[in-house]
C-alpha cells in the first residue's frame, strides 16, 4: 500500500463536505492528531547509525613481521573503541559459537576460522563486521609516492599538454 502523505487541514475540508456530525469529524481530528504524535515519537528514537572503521587482522603465527608476506584479514568496529579491541570481539564472537550446537560439533580455533565460519547475526550484536572471509595478502608500504617521471606515467591533457 503506497504511503502519501496529506496535510491535516485537507482531511478536515474533506471530512466537513461529507455533512458529517461536527462532533465525529472533531472526534476524528483529534485522532489523526494522537496518531501523528505518536508516529514522531518513534521516529526520533531511532539512533543514528554508527560510525565504523576498518581494523586488518594481520596473521602472525610466528611472532615476527619480517620480510615475509603478510596475510590477513579485514573486520569493521565502532570508531569508538580501540582496534585492539577488534581481536577480543572476534574471541567474544567464536566463544558464542563455540557454546552453540554447531560450535560443539566444529568448534572454532584460530582467527581464520573464526572469519570464514562466523554469521553476521552473530559478530554484528558484539559490534565487529567480518569484511573479508578468505584472507587478503597486504602489501607493505613506506607511505611515499616516487617524484620521478616514467614514460609510462606521462599523461597528456586537453591539447596535448603535459598534465603533470
Amino acid at each position: 500500500m503506497p504511503s502519501h502523505k496529506i496535510d491535516l487541514d485537507t482531511i478536515q475540508v474533506v471530512l466537513q463536505r461529507s455533512e458529517l456530525d461536527p462532533r465525529k469529524v472533531a472526534e476524528i481530528m483529534e485522532d489523526l492528531r494522537k496518531q501523528l504524535a505518536e508516529q514522531e515519537e518513534g521516529t526520533e528514537e531511532k539512533a543514528p547509525p554508527v560510525k565504523r572503521m576498518y581494523v586488518p587482522v594481520i596473521s602472525d603465527p610466528e611472532g615476527r613481521l619480517g620480510d615475509e608476506p603478510l596475510v590477513g584479514w579485514v573486520v569493521q568496529v565502532p570508531e569508538d573503541i580501540p582496534p585492539a579491541e577488534s581481536l577480543k570481539k572476534l574471541y567474544e564472537a567464536a566463544y558464542e559459537h563455540n557454546v552453540s550446537k554447531k560450535g560443539r560439533k566444529m568448534p572454532i580455533e584460530t582467527i581464520g576460522e573464526a572469519c570464514e565460519m562466523l554469521s553476521p547475526k552473530v559478530t554484528k550484536e558484539l559490534g565487529v563486521w567480518i569484511k573479508t572471509r578468505e584472507p587478503v595478502e597486504f602489501v607493505r608500504s613506506d607511505n611515499k609516492i616516487p617524484l620521478e617521471k616514467t614514460d609510462k606515467r606521462v599523461k597528456h591533457g586537453p591539447r596535448g599538454q603535459e598534465a603533470f
